[in-house]
């Protein structure tokens, strides 16, 4: 029977690394896995200042529960060129930043004290993929994914491929193709989510269990996982693997799940954090899955630009998200070194994630890359190799590009660039997929990026800016609806993420999402929020500030309104209005957006510049019951500084990272989007703060994180800022 348990305590980290501390401890802060080497600014930083070697160190006492088997230590993600020492001699080396990798430690290992000692370095070396050029987005420093010390014996289980050939069928397959250190027998079983047994079968080689009738498929709305448990008779080791049955095709008609057509509407998103960059635990993966499948809606997400958080992928299996991965990479292609290091991943990337049901597609070309011919032959060849069950996809920004891949997926940002002098062409959402291919016969075809740097739109925008960002995405969702040779379009981007100089808007950050840094909603979030169907959450998101002279000219209208609602009811100054969607601008999407202007409302009825200003109402109706309900103040003033957990009661794990929303609120719940102001925080109790106790509003909203520390009890978070009472929330851990 294997043991494995998560290592992630009692390291030792220290800035640097030399050869003469391989087997001494060097003097250093201990700290807990995930763990970021240099936590820096929000803004207006030097991202070179993580960009060099560090050392982590950690004490393993022999356990003679350990005789005659394979001690091993999984890093699941190290940040990078990570080399691995035990007792001064080495037993492991691992470039790439994002895939996992092992250190057999057995033979180094003596009974009493043992040092393990890991260099890793952060510096944006050019032999190792994705660096050697510039890069949109900045890759930390860091042991910032879990570790885990494995016992194995002798014979054991390395890897297991699950397949589901007929997904589709009442009685249906599963065939297990086992790895194992050395041949022999394998017993497998397919468990449902209770656990209990619902075949088995035992032999050598390829395993196949038939006959399964009353399985669930996996889909969207029904997520349903089976789990595969193997065992070697002779030696005990178990493996158990997560599986779920369903089938997933790319046509020139579009996208199949089990069979029927499904339009993919989704974000890209980063795997960094303010402060922690790539250094967050659990929860904090799980939840951003979370938000990109309940509060924003979305169907798909690609994992731009690189293998992400098992963790997150998980969460992706358990909620039916779908995902586009990809290997890592941002349009430089290195030389032949780099190119044989990039293979290397894409068979790392498919090893480490070929039985997640929600991974429809892997991306196995560098992400904006001109065409190699050469180089995205091979990429393909061991993407099919390894799994010939799902479809290559090779995201490009250029036209007529070489297509070598199953999937055309393609960076679309035709509607702004329909702006440039020259172009001469009308306001365009989405090319069609045969402009864009160039190519005679239908392919499938994918967006997947649009809008993003594009339109850069910072939370405290003016609203006509807030607006047209909303517009935008609007727009190309429609355009993808409306298409049924496009399979679907993921923008760019979820939310807001630092970055390098040469990007951005110089302060280190690129304001391209939907949702800011701390993943709090712009307006256009609820572009995509809106369009999931009323049963999963009413969205009543009017595009607003709701004052008379924030706009040019001034007033509200026209007024978007973002909704999942059958009619919207507009009342102000004694005006009432009910106005259903727009369907004559929108006319593809789910749920179009009700949009006021002055076909409903004259500018004299709401009050002319120089008069006095009214409050206002916004009410959502669903087969004319009201659903829900918007209310602005004319006065806003600073009423409630809110205090906001994305929990209020969490397992004393240390390495959860718990989010929490700060909101300056007025009288009426609504965020006071221009106030400046310094909040100022501590924390009391079990949990440590992620970055520093000032966190400056920005559209009327800051957040962080908490990082627990393993102990039990209440969490008390305080938050004072002048004109507002001091605010406190209390988080159970425990």
């Amino acid at each position: 029977m294997r043991q494995v348990l998560k290592l992630n305590d009692g390291w030792v980290f220290s800035d640097g690394f030399d050869d003469g501390h391989i087997a001494k401890l060097r003097d250093g802060e201990t700290v807990t896995l995930p763990h970021n080497a240099v936590d820096l600014p929000l803004s207006y930083f030097d991202e070179t200042a993580y960009q060099r070697p560090f050392t982590y160190q950690r004490h393993l006492t022999w356990d003679d529960a350990w005789a005659g088997k394979r001690v091993q230590l999984q890093f699941d993600g190290a940040m990078a060129d990570s080399v691995v020492w035990v007792n001064g001699t080495q037993v492991a080396a691992h470039a790439d930043g994002y895939t996992p990798f092992w250190a057999d430690l057995t033979d180094h290992l003596t009974v009493g004290d043992n040092l393990i000692t890991v260099r890793v370095d952060g510096s944006e070396n050019p032999a190792i993929p994705p660096f050697g050029a510039q890069i949109d987005y900045l890759t930390y420093a860091g042991i910032y994914r879990d570790v885990w010390l494995r016992v194995l014996p002798e014979r054991q289980l390395v890897n297991a491929r699950v397949l589901t050939p007929d997904a589709l069928a009442d009685a249906k397959t599963v065939v297990v193709v086992p790895e194992t250190t050395t041949a022999g027998p394998v017993v497998a079983r397919l468990l449902d989510s209770d656990g209990a047994q619902i075949a088995a079968t035992e032999g050598t080689g390829e395993l196949t269990m038939s006959g399964l009738a009353g399985l669930r498929l996996w889909s969207m709305d029904d997520p349903a996982l089976y789990t595969v448990e193997l065992t070697l008779p002779d030696s005990g080791d178990v493996t158990t693997h997560r599986v779920g049955f369903r089938t997933a095709e790319w046509t020139p008609q579009g996208f199949l799940l089990n069979g029927e057509p499904v339009k993919l509407r989704g974000l890209n998103r980063h795997q960094s954090f303010p402060h922690a960059g790539y250094a967050a635990g659990r929860h904090a993966q799980e939840r951003d899955a979370e938000i990109m499948r309940e509060d924003l809606g979305c169907n798909m997400v690609r994992t731009s630009h690189y293998p992400q958080s098992p963790w997150f992928l998980d969460r992706c299996d358990e909620i039916g998200l779908l995902v586009f991965e990809e290997i890592p990479g941002w349009q430089h292609i290195g030389d032949e070194a780099w190119q044989d290091a990039s293979v290397k991943n894409v068979e790392a990337m498919i090893r480490r994630d070929w039985n997640h049901p929600s991974i429809v597609i892997w991306g196995v070309r560098i992400n904006e890359s001109q065409d190699n011919h050469d180089f995205y032959i091979r990429t393909n060849a061991v993407a099919r190799e390894l799994d010939p069950t799902r479809s290559t996809g090779g995201v490009r920004y250029l036209p007529e590009s070489e297509l070598l891949e199953d999937v055309y997926t393609m960076n679309d940002f035709i509607l702004d660039e329909s702006e440039l002098p020259l172009i001469n062409r009308p306001r365009t959402a989405l090319r069609s997929p045969a402009e864009v291919t160039g190519l005679k016969t239908p392919v499938p075809y994918l967006v997947t990026e649009y809008n993003g740097h594009m339109f850069p739109t910072k939370a405290q925008d003016p609203e006509l800016r807030q607006m047209e960002h909303v517009l935008r995405h609007l727009d190309v969702l429609n355009a993808a609806h409306g298409d049924p040779n496009i399979s679907g379009s993921i923008g760019w981007c979820m939310f807001d993420y630092n970055t390098h100089k040469d990007f951005g808007a110089g302060d280190r950050i690129c304001h391209h999402g939907v949702m800011d840094i701390w993943r709090e909603p712009k307006f256009a979030a609820h572009a995509y929020g809106s369009q999931k169907p009323p049963s999963e959450g009413v969205v009543l998101e009017p595009v607003t500030f709701w004052a008379r002279g924030e706009r040019n000219i001034g007033g509200v209208l026209p007024l978007i309104i973002l909704t999942n609602c059958d009619e919207v009811e507009f009342e102000c100054a004694g005006v009432t209005r009910r106005v259903g969607p727009d369907r004559e601008r929108f006319p593809h999407l789910p749920h179009p957006p009700v949009i006021i202007d002055h076909r409903h409302i004259s500018a004299e009825e709401l009050g002319l510049w120089g008069m006095s200003w009214h409050p206002g109402r916004i009410t959502g109706y669903l087969d004319g019951k009201t659903v829900a309900t918007r209310d602005f103040v004319a006065d806003p003033l600073p009423t409630v500084l809110q205090i906001d957990p994305d929990l209020d009661r969490v397992p004393a794990d240390p390495d959860i990272d718990l989010r929490i929303m700060l909101r300056a609120l007025d009288q009426a719940g609504n965020r006071l989007p221009f106030l400046d102001g310094a909040v100022k925080v501590s924390v009391d109790g079990p949990a440590k703060l992620v970055g520093p106790e000032l966190r400056m509003l920005q559209g009327g909203t800051t957040g962080m994180w908490l990082r627990l520390t393993g102990n039990t009890g209440p969490v008390t978070v305080t938050a004072e800022l002048a004109q507002f009472p001091t605010a406190t929330a209390v988080i159970s851990v425990g």
